[in-house]
């Protein structure tokens, strides 16, 4: 993706979901708080660990000889579907006892808004990766796909993490919601165990995770840890 076209997605998407925490607010946020941390890890992340984690990625050459005889919207659902599942996985396991310093960084926000979400260290970004690995060349082609795609995964990431009041819960049978995700960042560790789908939900109802925001609202966000140096989580420490 071209720099201009990302960073137009991102700042653009990120005013949007602004827009919307302003006007139905979830929870009261100090952007003034938060903004200063968020700020660096975005651009320890967007300069420094994704483009370190997609040059490794990199290395790993997969190509599909059959992707010209299937239709174009199979292999995008296709991808969709096996990626999520992947990332669901992925994502139980980084909150297994071993496994969970990687991913800590990124539940160590204690205010929730759209920006929070890019807190990510290197070791998850690549894990995160792996499903797309093996999906990822099934939509090489036509070239806009790709890009396209990652836009959308930068407007649902901020649509997840950022602090909106969401008020139905129909669209959560199939997809991930800011209240269902916000609850996977409570500090309760009873809550924050499960919602770990991506961008379906039906991964958790499937395999026991599902925790129902309708019943279990969060009311605090964070590790429920004890306070640890923003450097030492940035790096999975």
């Amino acid at each position: 993706m071209e720099p201009y076209l990302f960073w137009t997605a991102y700042l653009g998407l990120g005013l949007v979901a602004t827009v919307f925490e302003v006007v139905r607010p979830a929870h009261r946020v100090s952007y003034r708080k938060g903004l200063p941390l968020d700020l660096a890890a975005m651009t320890v992340y967007q300069f420094g660990i994704a483009p370190l984690a997609l040059l490794i990625v990199r290395q790993v050459q997969i190509r599909y000889s059959f992707i010209d005889d299937v239709p174009l919207a199979v292999r995008i659902a296709a991808v969709y579907l096996i990626a999520d599942c992947g990332s669901y996985w992925m994502h139980r396991l980084m909150h297994t006892r071993h496994v969970w310093r990687i991913h800590r960084f990124h539940h160590s926000p204690q205010q929730l808004y759209w920006l929070a979400g890019v807190r990510a260290t290197l070791p998850q970004q690549l894990l995160f990766n792996i499903p797309y690995i093996f999906v990822g060349p099934l939509v090489i082609e036509p070239q806009w796909v790709l890009p396209a795609m990652m836009v959308e995964g930068i407007a649902r990431n901020h649509f997840q993490h950022m602090n909106f009041a969401w008020r139905s819960n129909w669209l959560e049978w199939i997809f991930v919601t800011p209240r269902y995700h916000h609850i996977h960042h409570s500090t309760n560790v009873e809550l924050h165990d499960g919602n770990y789908g991506s961008l379906f939900t039906f991964w958790d109802r499937l395999f026991g995770t599902r925790v129902d925001p309708e019943t279990h609202p969060p009311k605090k966000f964070g590790t429920g840890e004890p306070k640890r140096d923003p450097v030492l989580l940035m790096i999975g420490i």
